[in-house]
Formats: structure tokens, sequence, C-alpha cells
């Protein structure tokens, strides 16, 4: 049974459901991507031992991102499932919100190697958080809008979460370069309130989308829920296995794309221990690349109007290429700070015409879309687990980071080589 019904294309309740994208993506800007990398390299030694283990803090690192994203492709499945059947939506939706950002708040509580596991922990859970709330956020979608506004809709969410989560990264970097200001002496005190400051961000303005959507009417879940949602993915892995251009388009976006989520997780880690990057440099780096992403986003939208999809992903596969090549001999900050300008002018273009491509891809199969787009999202998740461990492997075996941004060329050139073997239809 669907949560309490409401009038489709109701502004005040899309506006609080965009909210919630306002909310949380201060977790994936200033924590993942912005603040928490840099100041985890900084405040654990270079070698951590773990059962035995002697593992490098950056490797350490992308595997605590490689196991989140595990843990997440595991469970969507099953939150899927609950979020078709249960009815209780928003009470799961309540539960990973809570949890995320009670997460982000404890790790306030990591200050440096005696406190590791609280920090390396609390990180992991927050991702688990932010990725299972998302789950339930984009089940809304077709509660509160009528399929012609879906675009539109989605759009603003975005929208809230870029300018949300700037204003908070903005501030935070304010306060790590001028603690004066906010009578701050202790140099480390910054960072960690900035973690505060994202879980209370996020669980405040979260409750503007729990006020306002939908309520729960709790309806007897079926017993064969979990097996279900296995099952859904697996009918669309076999009916992928006859559908030859969504298969090599999938196995493209597959490889192409844990080039693409590694280098967004990893960048930091990457100029923090090779370049030696301060977290006020990193901050910068990081709106520099956000503001960039923006016009690359709405560029190759354009680029793909006259060239067609299929093309507009090579070139941006061919720039990833490039930037990998560039970052294996960067040496300087001002070349790092130039690199990631290409980087937000394919990172949001990348994402934006994968998907949009694939729902042109699937264009006939109308009937099966949400199933599709399910073993999309899991897919995705996979590509960053893949990713982020390749990184840290390289890493650890190899003792530095450059080989492992090298290997990330080689799973764009992977991507690249299958995507032009793809046939994609043009736009009409």
């Amino acid at each position: 049974m669907s949560p309490t019904a409401l009038e489709l294309d109701n502004k005040k309740v899309i506006n609080g459901w965009a909210f919630f994208d306002w909310a949380n993506s201060a977790y994936a800007l200033v924590i993942s991507t912005a603040i928490f990398p840099n100041y985890f390299i900084a405040f654990t030694d270079d070698y951590v031992h773990i059962f035995g283990l002697s593992i490098k803090d950056s490797a350490l690192y992308s595997t605590a991102v490689s196991f989140s994203y595990l843990v997440i492709a595991l469970l969507s499945p099953i939150l899927s499932g609950i979020a078709d059947y249960s009815g209780r939506r928003m009470f799961f939706m309540k539960v990973f919100t809570i949890m995320g950002s009670f997460f982000c708040v404890m790790l306030y509580f990591f200050t440096g190697m005696p406190t590791l596991w609280i920090g390396a922990s609390a990180f992991i859970l927050a991702t688990i958080g932010f990725a299972g709330s998302i789950v339930f956020y984009n089940a809304y979608l077709p509660e509160i809008a009528s399929e012609d506004q879906y675009d539109n809709v989605s759009a603003k969410g975005f929208a809230y979460g870029y300018v949300g989560s700037v204003i908070l990264l903005v501030f935070n970097l304010v306060m790590i370069q001028k603690p004066e200001w906010f009578g701050i002496t202790d140099p480390q005190l910054p960072v960690r309130i900035a973690f505060v400051t994202v879980g209370l961000w996020w669980f405040g303005f979260a409750q503007i989308t729990f006020n306002r959507l939908p309520k729960d009417i709790a309806s007897k879940m079926p017993d064969n829920y979990v097996r279900k949602g296995f099952q859904e993915l697996k009918s669309v892995w076999q009916k992928v296995q006859k559908q030859p251009e969504i298969k090599k388009f999938l196995l493209s976006f597959f490889f192409y794309s844990a080039g693409v989520q590694t280098v967004i997780y990893l960048a930091a880690t990457f100029a923090s221990k090779e370049l030696g990057m301060e977290t006020g440099e990193l901050i910068i780096t990081i709106l520099i690349l956000q503001i960039v992403a923006i016009g690359g986003a709405y560029l190759f939208a354009w680029v793909s109007t006259l060239i067609g999809n299929k093309m507009a992903i090579i070139i941006m596969i061919v720039i990833w290429i490039l930037i990998c090549g560039v970052a294996y001999f960067v040496q300087t900050k001002s070349l790092f700070y130039f690199i990631a300008g290409f980087v937000g002018l394919v990172m949001g273009g990348i994402q934006s015409i994968s998907r949009s491509t694939y729902s042109k891809l699937l264009e006939e199969r109308t009937k099966d879309l949400t199933s599709y787009f399910s073993f999309y999202d899991v897919l995705f998740k996979l590509s960053i687990v893949a990713g982020t461990f390749i990184f840290a492997f390289l890493d650890q075996i190899t003792g530095g980071m450059r080989n492992s941004v090298l290997a990330l060329s080689i799973l764009f050139f992977i991507g690249l080589i299958i995507m032009s073997r793809v046939h994609i239809p043009h736009r009409k």
C-alpha cells in the first residue's frame, strides 16, 4: 500500500522533498569529498597495523569506502523491496537519516590513532546511512510528481543539494581558515566541529521533508520481499543477456563509472598524500570543481544534442583518460587545480548523460523500468566497490597512489573500447 496520497505536483510538497537533497548532500560534499579524507590522512600513521597486517593509511581509507558500498550494494535489493511493499518509506527514511547524521557527529570524537576505530566505523556507518536514505527518498518521486514532471522535480532536488552543501562547505572553510574569528585556538577543532555541523544540518533540514511528504500507512510485508528483490535483479540480468546494446552499455558504464567515482572519492586523499595540500586548499579545489561541474553538465547536454549521446560519452571518457595521465605526473598544486577544473567539466556531464542514455536504450521496455533502474543502481554501487578496491590494492602493494591513478586510466580505456561498439539512438 502506498503512503497517504497527496495532490500530485504540489509545490510545497515538492519543495519539501527537494530539501532532503539540501540536507544530506552536505555529507557527500563536506565529509566524504572535501574534508574527511584529508583529516583522516593527517591524523593517522602512514601505516596502520590491523589484524597483523601493515596497511597504508590511504589504502585503509580507500578500503573503507569500498566496504561501505559493498554493504550498500548488498542491501539495495532488500531496501527497494521494503520501499515498494511495506508502505513504511518514511519510517525507514528517518532511520537511515538518524543513523547517518548521528555518525557524522560521532566523527567529532575521532582525534587520531587511539580513536581510529571511531573514525573508520563512523565514516562507514554514515556512508551507509546516506546511501540507504536515498533509496527511500527516490521512491517518493512517483508519489509527489506526475510523470511529465519527473525530470524537473529531480533537477530541483539536485539544485537544492548543490546550493545547500556549498553554503555549509563555505561556512566550514571560513571556520577552518579563520578559527580565531570563532574563538578557536586548537587547530584540529574546526574540522571536528565541521563534522558536527554536517550531522546537525542533515538531521535539521530533513525535518522539513519529513513534515511535508505523505505519511506512512503500514501494510503487511509479503513473506518473500527479500527474495523478490534479488529475483528482480536476476530477472533483469537474464533479460540483459538477450539485449546486446544494453549489455554492452552497462559493461562500459561499469568500467568508466568505477574510474569516475574513485576519482571523486579519492582525489582529496591523493592531493593530501602526494602533494601535501592542506584542508583549506582542498576545500577551495572542491568548490572550483563543483562550480565548473554545473557548466560541464549543461555543456555536454548540449554537445549530446549535436553529436549524439554515444560520442558525447566517448569524448568525456577520453578527457578522463587524459586527466589520469596528467595526474600521474603532477607535482605542483597549481597543476592539480587545473586538473580539478577538467574533472569538474566532465564529472556532472558523464553521470547525467549516462543515465539519460540508459533511459533511451530502455524506451521500448517501459513496463520494467523500475527493475532495470534498480539493476543500474546496484551496478553503479558495485563499480565504486571495484574502483576503490583496485585503488587501495595498488596503493598498498606499490607504496604510492600514482600507480593507482594510472590503473584508473586502464578502467576508462576498457570502458571506451566497449562504448565504441554500442549503438545508441540519437536524440530526436
